[in-house]
């Protein structure tokens, strides 16, 4: 009786451990194509080293995003150094990048229990564009020089510029001037068509945007550095980390290989070229 009740224990704990489910870290992203990008290059990075991986990608800004983490709905999701000093913690901007860190690590630490893992070396910095042609007819080529020709400008820009300290507020209190002839707001992804159509003459960017190469545009030199730099880095539940201990070393690694210049190259692909995520991120992450 004793050994057959024991054999009935064991073969109740074996069925335990085959029923119980398989870990599943869940990656979130906002809802712009960049964001979703970077989430399935972590995504398929993390299943590269035997996670299992649910992705949730699209939720929305980075109060969604960031709600969807301190919930525990997501893990872990792109998030911009700039963004996060600027949006979230309503921080000024600061130049010094190191020290920007240091704030949002202790910052994100005691409010929502998160960890920033290890910075890209990409920036994709906010930027105002404009066509080589308008470049070279007006001699605009910096942020001081917009400022003073802004009069004689259109700007074409996305709603959530006109309100943000690092955006056109920001912009006006520190450089002065850029009072646009005309300021119209789009999608953005439309904002691009419309200064290609003559419809704008500068519209607002950010550093890795596909289109940027594919246009051949002109970025405006920030030549009396306004912008905080927007390094992108995995934040990820704390408890996260505990849970899968593999996880740190693996988007720490990957991080180091995405550059300004790659992640542009990835983006343009996915804009462009019509590609999926999905392949871009296979296609980087093979081996070299």
């Amino acid at each position: 009786m004793r050994r057959r009740a024991a054999l009935a224990t064991i073969g109740g704990a074996l069925a335990l451990v085959r029923c119980s489910p398989t870990p599943t870290l869940r990656v979130g992203s906002k809802n712009f194509e960049e964001s979703i990008l970077l989430a399935e290059l972590y995504a398929q990075t993390l299943e590269g080293v035997g996670i299992t991986v649910e992705r949730r990608f699209n939720l929305g800004s980075t109060q969604i995003a960031l709600a969807a983490l301190e919930r525990g709905d997501i893990d872990c999701y792109p998030e911009y150094t700039g963004t996060a000093l600027v949006d979230v913690l309503h921080h000024a901007p600061m130049r010094d990048g190191t020290a920007a860190l240091a704030l949002l690590r202790t910052a994100f630490r005691s409010r929502y229990h998160a960890t920033w893992l290890a910075p890209a070396p990409m920036n994709d910095s906010q930027a105002l564009a404009t066509t080589r042609e308008i470049s070279r007819r007006r001699n605009l080529t910096t942020l001081t020089e917009c400022s003073h020709l802004a009069p004689h400008l259109r700007l074409a820009t996305i709603q959530e510029f006109l309100a943000r300290p690092d955006g056109l507020p920001g912009l006006q209190r520190f450089y002065g001037g850029f009072e646009f002839q005309s300021v119209r707001t789009y999608d953005i992804a439309l904002k691009y068509e419309a200064l290609l159509a003559g419809k704008a003459d500068v519209a607002t960017a950010f550093s890795t945007d596909g289109a940027i190469a594919a246009h051949e545009l002109v970025l405006l030199r920030d030549d009396r550095h306004f912008w905080p730099a927007y390094h992108v880095a995995p934040v990820v539940r704390t408890a996260t980390l505990v849970r899968f201990p593999r996880m740190r070393s693996a988007l720490d690694a990957l991080s180091a290989r995405l550059s300004t210049t790659a992640v542009a190259a990835m983006n343009e692909r996915v804009e462009s070229a019509q590609m999926s995520p999905a392949a871009v991120a296979r296609a980087f992450l093979q081996p070299q």
